[in-house]
């Protein structure tokens, strides 16, 4: 069973995830909600590290990162030996490779 770690960027994430939907949204229920199934899916990594596809399959950048879809969130993650570092939590409309790389990249 593979560790999952959180970078500081990540739980930033999943707070912010869950602020959002409680105060713009209204309605806390649904964030505990979200954060939730987020948490559930990232939890599946432990027993399948791998299962998450390559990032490198959908942009042309040769990197360790991996991706899992999370209903409408994606998280970000790296394996390293028995450990998995969640990167980052995104919603998926954003530009996520702009904010994990500091430019976009052509699919």
């Amino acid at each position: 069973m593979a560790k999952i770690n959180f970078t500081p960027e990540a739980l930033e994430d999943m707070k912010e995830i869950k602020a959002y939907i409680t105060d713009e949204l209204c309605s806390e229920q649904s964030a505990i909600h979200t954060v939730e199934k987020i948490m559930k899916r990232i939890r599946q990594l432990g027993g399948f590290p791998e299962s998450g596809a390559p990032l490198s399959s959908i942009i042309n950048l040769e990197v360790p990162y991996r991706f899992l879809v999370c209903g409408n969130y994606t998280a970000f993650y790296k394996v390293d030996g028995d450990e998995v570092h969640i990167i980052r939590v995104l919603l998926g409309r954003r530009n996520s490779m702009q904010i994990l790389f500091g430019k976009t990249y052509d699919e």
